[in-house]
């Protein structure tokens, strides 16, 4: 297969533990051709498919390291495109290949959700029919913003509260008491609170997440078991991975974020985790999202993450269970199908 990732510049990956580039790692080992473009480099002109400026790309034959930047350790080169098919060809400028000439599309720009990732799933959206197979699902990834999504399936998520009304929030504070505030454009932790009981600092939270009521903030019931780890639990092909990542606070940390400090963990799944995958997994993969990131507290859905799901190396290399190779394996049965 010839496989295109939309994803950030490659340069800024952290090879060492990026999943996008153990998706690459395994696909090339099968003998799939890798080509990289970020969303800048998609383009549509009238009467023409939508093409992107490619880069094609051979992994090398090493073991990225900690800490490693690509000017030291480059882990990948540039090389001549593969051989295409041509049925578009006479379409395309110069230089560029139509979405649609791809075996697979697969759609790995992290996040911030924001107007210009929305753009991009519609120019794929116009690839798709084209005739280009994307992974995940453009109106998928537009359907399911990873903080409101959880809401759809209400049987596994906390006391949850979306709103831009500063006492809707303090009414939820006085019924809840703990309580964790977040933004729904957020990643990595960014901007989430924790008020406790006494309240402090509640007002000046909300006003500061919710721009004086512009702007719709998530409020969820604090879950103390959060110092077990924020469990990253992956379903690939609406199956889940048996091992999850338990993200643990660090010190005084509310967030296990490993991008915020927390310490990944590699665990089997709970009974209660295999559950919530085996009841939402399905349902989201029915939608187009091949892969989905299930965070879960204390047995409680608390984020859908469908836009670039991580984890894949943390689990690999503590759990000894190829991530990748099951993604791959899912990948190859979709576009095969």
């Amino acid at each position: 297969m010839n496989l295109l990732f939309v994803a950030d510049p490659v340069e800024s990956f952290k090879a060492y533990k990026d999943s996008t580039y153990v998706m690459m790692r395994e696909a090339q080992r099968r003998g799939h051709t890798v080509a990289v473009c970020e969303p800048r480099h998609l383009a549509w002109q009238s009467g023409q498919p939508v093409t992107a400026t490619v880069r094609h790309l051979r992994l090398l034959d090493i073991t990225p390291q900690v800490g490693a930047t690509h000017a030291r350790q480059p882990w990948f080169e540039e090389v001549a495109a593969p051989a295409f098919d041509g049925t578009t060809a006479g379409q395309v400028p110069a230089g560029r290949l139509a979405l649609s000439q791809f075996d697979a599309v697969l759609m790995r720009k992290d996040p911030p959700f924001d107007a210009e990732f929305i753009y991009a799933t519609h120019l794929l959206e116009q690839a798709e029919r084209e005739g280009a197979k994307v992974f995940n699902k453009p109106a998928a990834l537009r359907d399911h913003p990873e903080k409101l999504a959880l809401m759809q399936f209400p049987l596994y998520a906390p006391p949850t509260l979306v709103t831009r009304s500063a006492a809707d929030v303090k009414a939820f504070h006085a019924e809840h008491g703990d309580i964790i505030l977040k933004p729904l454009d957020g990643m990595g932790g960014m901007g989430i609170f924790r008020v406790k009981a006494d309240g402090l600092n509640l007002g000046s939270i909300i006003e500061t997440l919710n721009l004086d009521g512009a702007q719709t903030l998530m409020v969820q019931r604090y879950l103390p078991e959060i110092v077990e780890g924020d469990k990253r639990v992956l379903v690939i092909g609406g199956q889940p991975v048996p091992f999850s990542l338990a993200r643990i606070p660090q010190g005084n940390e509310v967030r296990g974020n490993l991008a915020a400090g927390g310490k990944g963990v590699a665990m089997p799944l709970t009974a209660r985790e295999r559950e919530i995958a085996e009841a939402v997994g399905p349902t989201l993969a029915a939608r187009g999202l091949m892969l989905v990131g299930l965070d879960v507290i204390g047995g409680c859905l608390t984020e859908v993450n469908v836009t670039s799901p991580t984890c894949f190396q943390e689990i690999t290399q503590q759990m000894g269970f190829d991530v990748a190779a099951m993604f791959v394996d899912a990948l190859e049965v979709a576009v095969g199908g």
